[in-house]
């Protein structure tokens, strides 16, 4: 299951969040997406979990905890659509 972990510290590694996640159970990937011009974290990111009953878990057990002063915001992530995007300037 592909989970999506936002209002993450801008400094979190992908190795704490794989981490944080891992006391849940497998964790086959943990990202952090960044700013493709800067390289910086963007806040958020995302995890998947093979065992969907384990996903479930982490889910029910990290959504709205507080993981280093801030309350993280954890949920099954949605499939990205391909809708057009507007440019900023």
């Amino acid at each position: 299951m592909n989970i999506y972990a936002g209002n993450l510290l801008r400094n979190l590694s992908e190795d704490e969040l794989r981490q944080v996640f891992e006391s849940y159970g497998t964790v086959s990937t943990a990202a952090i997406i960044k700013d493709k011009i800067s390289g910086e974290s963007r806040g958020f990111g995302f995890v998947e979990m093979p065992n969907a009953d384990e996903a479930t878990k982490a889910i029910t057990g990290l959504n709205g905890r507080d993981f280093k002063g801030r309350a993280m915001t954890v949920n099954e992530a949605k499939p990205r659509t391909d809708a057009p995007r507007t440019k900023r300037f």
